[in-house]
């Protein structure tokens, strides 16, 4: 299989996924504050809990390129800083440390030990730190163990020995811990299973005897080897193990948790055993055993407790009480063991207690929680249960335990994390006829699952919006002295006059400002220590501190059309064209050069740069003319008002700001020139500090209003304002320092300026209308800003309607009971008092009850009632598994909604008694649904699709075509075409593209004629299809449950005589090729991403933007696929791509080019997340780069920034 393409796509994350699958705490950045790193997929962010204000921002997030499968915190002994080690799928293991000052991730250590890939005798799978930080355990699932000891040398570096083996053949481990064990050697706990004799007895008979045992490896430190050194066999169904505090702390061991109980265990202590309390209730089934999924030990002075959680999401307190000596000091010898109920929290896949007294739950599916503590749960009246009851040994039977789940009462919510795993559907429409359309998905799981409209946009804080006299052109704020910490004045210019408020407690109109309010303002400036300027149409007014005012008045017969000031130096532009400079003098006064400057046209627009720091002036003086050019002129007293550079532009500029901002390139400060134009287009280009040359442009289009530029400051960073049609903020990014420009989800302003003030020191004011406007930005961290309506049970597919903003979603649960069983159940003469109160489903979950399926339909309006409208409940046990909206021809081409459902549907093995497909004809424009008939399928249909004017079915491996009858759906047409199950049907023309379960997709062609479904070509890979969509007539792209995406092209020769007019019978009698069509698929496109893409489709994200593949994936991910144009692109990000993977190798030590081939050869893609990785480097690595691509680095670094801007955000 050639691996080089007549097609090549880039491939790049628009939003990275937000699953969590591991959590740590640790002090990363060696302070006293606590950070927690998180991996998902191939990600590892570092967040930092802000106990103030009760929120968590994202510092840094860096994608390692390889799958992180564990990670564990630990320090050296004497340290204050905590590193982090990560098991992977490179089969190496990887030691990084945080390093505050460059803000990324910095590898100490890359130890190999194993082939790479996740296999089941490599080590990866489970890791464990000795407490002291003295030794770590790698484990792989079966066999094998490799203990590192971790050091430091005598530069105070950290060292890691060389492996130490503690292999045992045929041996599956579950579980394991470090002890706390003090200063003695480390000791580390696994849970395994010897499955010798298994293997050897055909009968099953030893299967059904074998034991799970607890058994402990200690690390002999002075002779370096590894003993195993005790073991016991425990409960058969233990799945976890949990560290129980040792030395002066605690008792050492370990807590064992298995189904319905956990019990303490250590090597020179007896046995303590408790039950797990069953929830209590009418719904609840009273024999259904719960197991621990999650659970965190905390370290109070003197004390620690464990929170454990049921897959319910039910947290239980469990303590362990020591024999006391006579001193009342406790021995280390364990008395009893404790549960009780604390509270319910969404379900976890890790939990992490801070020592600031806040609880982080990262959810298995839906929002991640930030909880504070509001007590321990010590005073409350919840039953606690204790060992003493219960037998030790695990054989023995006792009675069940029971609690009443309530309300959280021992945590608060302070902060939800928006998570939108896992993500099911997604599409991508502009329903509010914006310029750029939203993305709307549909993710989570059971009562948590919601409807997410995602929109390009940064978050505003609205502070106040009050209303004007009249229409004001524009708005300035101003201190009164240079050292004044917040602003004093608003000032508003109107066509006739100015009006000046002042800031205090509240906002009110002064009149004694020296300002003069009978004409409008063109510039206001704070100038020198203590003035004011406000520059008018008719002069200049130069307002002292002592309230003098100095006029400095236009020449006859002309007026001043533009200005420019800055605290030094303030130009003017004439209408006759003429360019008027003034520059401050020593005593205060503003003097007029006497070189005046003629322009060739007339001046739209001038900008003079802030004065640096340490100088005496700006250099530069930016004049835009409508001759669509911009001139740079110098104002150095030598040569002042001379022409240093000059750039044309498309159109005539109606904005200009000269400002320094951050800069990745240079990884300093860089002066730009931006400059917006009539036609809305923004160019922000490189001004040389020295020469005043201009370079690398960058353009961008904001809208069709012309652009009006503005100078603010957002997080103490200089921003820029731009306004055209919509709002927008263009800044560098907190992480990469790279420029972004964002619209803020916000009304369209009109003017700007910066605004500080007590109650808000770092917003912005601005016009709309006749609409005064105070908001702020708190959030730069993400451009995509996510609104969300809760749906019912798990939301599965969702269409939208043809014509109005609405979209209907199915949505179904497995294992829970159905509204009308739940009724039943608390209605029942025997519900017991207490047992009849119904829990909300948000925070308890559902009901649950083996077999039973609870399943709805719901209408969504996310533009205007942001809520749901309509929800049809489904009986009799039936499951909601497709929808589709359908135009029949024979009605007269009104449109349908038909819903595919399954009754009594077993999901593994595949089975069911019946499918049904429903038809609901829309009311009220949409907003309701009224049902018309049924028509019962042999089994569920798994996909549906309109197709020339009827219903196009998947049923089974069969695809039918129905037409709608009056009681019910008329077959007109089958055939079997793929040999397991159909999941997904595209179509074009007669053309059907049929995606099979397995075996990959498949192109039927319909004959009308002939009434027949003919497939003519198939693929040469079983791929486990889960989504797919048509590129063109020819191209399919989809993706697979491995985590694949690809495009397949069927060849040209073929798609023509598919086409032919006559009855198919060349295709029907074409010899078939190894039992399959005739003919087959062609690859074009291969790439691994990592994650499962449950939803593709071809669109634009952007205005004026090409179309791309939009893709998204199971864990929130959200990627799009850009096809290159020319030749020469491919050949420079290929390169690029090259030189990368040797430079920035990924951190955890996986080969990136191997990584994105997991499955198969990577073809035809581009990876953009690694080529965005480019402007990270250092800058020597850069130039390197740059030198052997034979460009600039601002030319490379304009061409990754240019993939990105131009088709997506």
């Amino acid at each position: 299989m050639a691996t080089t393409s007549s097609m090549f796509m880039y491939s790049l994350t628009i939003q990275p996924p937000t699953s969590v699958t591991q959590a740590i705490l640790g002090q990363f950045a060696g302070t006293k504050e606590q950070q927690i790193v998180t991996a998902s997929g191939s990600r590892l962010t570092i967040h930092k809990p802000d106990p103030t204000q009760g929120k968590i921002t994202t510092i840094l997030s860096q994608d390692v390129f390889g799958i992180i499968r564990t990670l564990a915190a630990f320090r050296l002994a004497g340290s204050n800083k905590d590193y982090i080690i990560i098991g992977s799928d490179s089969g190496r293991i990887t030691i990084i440390e945080y390093v505050p000052a460059q803000n990324q991730f910095n590898r100490l250590h890359l130890e190999t030990f194993g082939k790479s890939g996740i296999r089941r005798v490599i080590p990866g799978q489970y890791l464990a730190v000795d407490p002291k930080g003295r030794a770590c355990l790698i484990a792989s699932a079966e066999k094998n163990k490799l203990v590192y000891v971790l050091n430091r040398n005598a530069q105070a570096e950290l060292t890691i020995s060389s492996p130490l083996e503690a292999h045992k053949p045929q041996t599956l481990v579950f579980a394991l811990v470090g002890l706390d064990v003090g200063y003695e050697n480390p000791v580390f706990a696994v849970l395994e299973v010897d499955y010798t004799e298994c293997d050897q007895d055909p009968t099953g008979q030893a299967f059904q005897e074998v034991e799970k045992s607890l058994v402990y490896y200690e690390l002999d430190l002075g002779l370096n080897h590894v003993v195993r050194k005790w073991s016991d066999p425990v409960d058969r169904t233990a799945n976890m193990l949990l560290q129980v505090p040792g030395g002066g702390d605690g008792p050492s061991g370990v807590l064992v948790c298995g189904l319905d109980n956990i019990t303490y265990r250590h090597s020179n202590q007896d046995a303590f055993r408790v039950p797990i309390p069953r929830r209590r209730g009418a719904t609840e089934n009273p024999e259904r055993k719960r197991c621990i999924t999650a659970g965190v030990m905390h370290k109070m002075r003197g004390a620690f407790f464990f929170l454990l959680q049921s897959e319910d999401g039910d947290l239980f307190k469990v303590t362990i009480d020591m024999i006391e000596d006579d001193n009342g000091q406790p021995t280390g010898e364990v008395k009893k063991l404790k549960i009780k109920y604390f509270d319910t929290v969404p379900v976890a896949s890790n939990l992490c207690i801070l020592k600031s007294g806040f609880l982080f739950v990262a959810s298995e599916t839906g929002n991640h929680h930030f909880y504070q503590f509001e007590k321990l749960g010590d005073d409350d009246n919840e039953t606690e249960y204790d060992s003493d009851s219960f037998p030790a040994d695990p054989t023995e039977a006792y009675t069940a335990v029971y609690f009443h789940p309530r309300p959280s009462e021992n945590v608060n919510l302070v902060e939800s994390i928006d998570s939108m795993n896992p993500q099911l559907d997604c599409k991508v429409a502009n329903l509010t006829d914006e310029d750029a359309p939203q993305i709307y998905s549909i993710c989570g799981s059971g009562a948590r699952s919601s409807f997410r409209m995602l929109k390009h946009g940064l978050e505003v804080n609205d502070i106040v919006d009050s209303e004007l006299p009249s229409v004001p052109a524009a708005v300035w704020t101003t201190k009164i002295t240079r050292n004044d910490e917040f602003d004093a004045y608003i000032v508003l210019s109107f066509d006739n006059g100015t009006l000046v408020l002042s800031i205090g407690e509240t906002v009110e109109e002064v009149t004694d400002t020296g300002f003069l309010s009978s004409a409008s303002t063109l510039a206001v400036q704070q100038l020198g220590e203590d003035a004011l300027i406000q520059v008018h149409p008719k002069g200049i007014r130069h307002i002292r501190a002592d309230r003098r005012v100095n006029e400095w008045p236009v020449p006859q017969h002309r007026s001043i059309v533009a200005a420019t000031t800055n605290e030094r130096q303030v130009a003017v532009a004439l209408s006759s064209g003429e360019i008027v400079y003034f520059e401050m003098d020593t005593d205060g006064s503003l003097a007029e050069y006497d070189e005046k400057r003629e322009m060739s046209g007339t001046v739209t627009c001038l900008s003079l740069g802030e004065v640096p720091e340490g100088r005496v002036r700006s250099q530069f003086l930016a004049v835009g003319c409508d001759d669509s050019t911009v001139r740079i002129l110098s104002l150095d007293p030598e040569s002042t008002l001379e022409n240093k550079s000059v750039q044309a532009l498309t159109s005539a500029p109606s904005a200009l700001s000269i400002m320094a901002m951050p800069d990745s390139t240079s990884g300093g400060s860089t002066l730009y020139l931006h400059i917006g134009l009539y036609s809305g287009v923004y160019l922000r280009t490189v001004l040389d500090e020295i020469t005043g040359e201009l370079s690398d442009t960058r353009t961008r289009f904001l809208g069709p209003k012309p652009a009006k530029l503005f100078k603010v400051s957002v997080k103490g960073e200089p921003a820029v304002l731009a306004l055209s049609s919509r709002s927008w903020l263009g800044y560098s990014d907190p992480q990469t320092k790279n420029f972004m420009l964002t619209p803020l989800s916000y009304v369209p302003l009109e003017w700007g300026s910066n605004f500080s003030s007590e109650q808000c020191t770092e917003g912005m004011v601005g016009i709309q209308g006749q609409n005064l406007r105070i908001f702020s930005i708190e959030k730069l961290g993400s451009n995509l800003l996510q609104q969300s309506i809760p749906l019912t049970y798990t939301p599965r597919r969702f269409v939208r309607h043809p014509e109005y903003p609405l979209f209907y979603t199915i949505e179904s649960d497995n294992n829970t009971l159905s509204i009308e069983t739940k009724q039943r159940l608390l209605n029942s003469e025997t519900v017991v008092n207490g047992d009849g109160v119904e829990l909300s489903p948000e925070e308890f979950g559902y009901p649950r009850a083996q077999g039973h399926w609870a399943s709805c339909i719901h209408v969504v309006d996310p533009i205007h009632a942001k809520a749901t409208l309509q929800q049809i409940d489904l009986t009799d046990n039936e499951a909601a598994t497709t929808i589709v909206a359908v135009s029949f021809s024979s009605q007269s081409d009104e449109t349908f909604l038909v819903v595919g459902t399954g009754k009594d549907v077993t999901v593994s093995p595949r089975t069911s008694s019946a499918g049904f497909i429903y038809i609901y004809r829309f009311l009220e424009d949409g907003k309701e649904l009224e049902f018309i008939h049924k028509t019962k399928t042999e089994q569920p249909p798994s996909a549906l699709l309109a197709f020339q004017g009827r219903l196009l079915a998947g049923i089974g491996n069969e695809v039918r075509i129905y037409d709608l009858g009056l009681k019910q759906l008329l077959r007109k047409c089958q055939a079997q075409v793929v040999p397991n199950l159909v999941v997904g049907l595209q179509t074009q023309g007669s053309r059907v593209i049929v995606s099979d379960v397995q075996e990959s997709i498949v192109y039927v062609v319909y004959k009308y004629q002939d009434n027949r479904l003919i497939p003519f070509v198939d693929d040469v890979i079983a791929r486990w299809t889960t989504c797919s969509t048509m590129v063109d007539y020819e191209t399919v792209a989809g993706g697979d449950k491995f985590g694949n995406l690809w495009l397949l092209r069927c060849p040209q020769k073929v798609s023509e005589e598919s086409d032919e007019d006559s009855s198919g019978g060349h295709l029907v009698h074409e010899r078939q090729y190894l039992q399959g069509a005739p003919n087959r698929l062609a690859l074009m496109c291969h790439f691994y991403p990592q994650d499962i893409p449950t939803s593709i489709q071809k669109t634009q994200l952007v205005a004026g933007g090409r179309d791309i593949l939009v893709w998204t994936g199971l864990q929130g991910t959200l990627g799009i696929l850009v096809p290159f144009v020319s030749r020469e692109d491919v050949d420079f990000f290929q390169t690029l791509e090259q030189h990368l993977r040797g430079e920035e190798a990924p951190l955890a030590g996986r080969d990136h080019l191997i990584y994105r081939s997991y499955y198969v050869p990577v073809k035809g893609m581009i990876d953009g997340d690694l080529c965005e990785r480019y402007p990270l480097l250092s800058n020597d690595k850069k130039q390197m780069i740059a030198g052997e691509l034979d460009r600039s680095v601002r030319e490379i670094e304009r061409k990754i920034s240019d993939m990105r801007t131009r088709v997506a955000y």
